[in-house]
């Protein structure tokens, strides 16, 4: 077994077993560090994190960001549309780009966005560590045709199928479009973050290739969501283009079908710390590719300030 993939830690977040569903108490913060004067957002916004695991953030780029930011997006997907590339998967039944894997490496003004002080300084700030890049990806839910993603704690697939050992890892989601409940904005059920649904079922040999398009291993089942809809509620996390979107691994989530005529856009990062480096997975026979996860030592993000143009 590559060093890399050695097991050093105890697996407290069991899941695809043979055992019924069940619910597990979260055994780690969600906040990871009081919050001070220094800190990247205000206290407020540090407790609705810590309490409803996620936050939406709003004016934070300029518009002349965010037009960039959109353009650099749209000739990714009119570029790699079609393409047979592992990193690149496109729409069930069609050709439309879906998403873009390691979108840092493709794109260099999304490596500038990647490194920045507002996404991963706040998340260095949520962690209190530094941070690397897990997993990045640029989704695109295109009008009339774009499918949903189904409920799901996208920690439970990394701790999984990639070995992240505890939930000390932070989504952010730059929107790249207007994003509203009507064409698929992102659903989040607030405080699902405090609750790990430990699933029932073996993960199958290379689940990735199926599961990418649409995800069915590792999902809670409709009673668990049905139970946690009433514990919790259900926000939609809607904004304009340029609004940032933060959520915690755990954080229950999804979105619906979009068959409106407006598509739905964003550029999505996962900052995992970097004590919480992937290991060999937890309920997998082997590590999801490289462009899935980041594996081996990590390396620190240097943070950059200022504008990204």
């Amino acid at each position: 077994m590559p060093l890399e993939f050695a097991r050093t830690q105890t697996d407290v977040y069991p899941t695809r077993t043979a055992e019924p569903e069940r619910w597990l108490d979260r055994q780690d913060p969600v906040l990871w560090q009081s919050w001070s004067e220094d800190a990247p957002i205000t206290r407020a916004q540090a407790e609705h994190f810590d309490s409803k695991g996620y936050l939406v953030l709003k004016d934070l780029f300029e518009q002349e960001e965010v037009t960039a930011l959109m353009e650099n997006a749209r000739i990714l997907r009119e570029t790699l549309a079609g393409s047979q590339s592992d990193h690149v998967v496109t729409e069930p039944g069609g050709d439309a780009v879906r998403t873009v894997f390691r979108l840092e490496e493709q794109n260099d003004m999304m490596d500038r966005l990647s490194r920045d002080r507002r996404l991963a300084g706040i998340a260095k700030f949520l962690l209190a560590d530094d941070v690397y890049i897990h997993q990045s990806r640029l989704n695109y839910k295109p009008g009339f045709t774009g499918k949903e993603f189904y409920w799901h704690s996208d920690f439970e697939t990394w701790h999984a199928e990639d070995g992240m050992p505890r939930m000390r890892a932070v989504s952010a989601s730059l929107l790249l479009t207007d994003n509203r409940a009507h064409n698929g904005a992102l659903m989040l059920m607030p405080g699902s973050q405090n609750t790990y649904i430990s699933c029932q079922g073996e993960t199958p040999e290379d689940n990735h290739k199926s599961s990418l398009k649409k995800q069915e291993i590792g999902t809670p089942s409709q009673e668990s969501l049905a139970e946690m809809a009433k514990i919790c509620g259900i926000d939609d996390a809607e904004g304009p283009a340029g609004t940032l979107i933060l959520f915690d691994c755990n954080t229950l989530h999804g979105s619906n079908g979009n068959i409106t005529p407006d598509p739905r856009s964003n550029a999505f990062f996962v900052y995992n710390a970097v004590s919480n480096a992937a290991e060999e997975p937890f309920a997998a026979p082997n590590p999801r590719p490289d462009f899935l996860a980041n594996r081996g030592e990590p390396r620190s993000l240097e943070i950059n300030d200022g504008r990204l143009i």
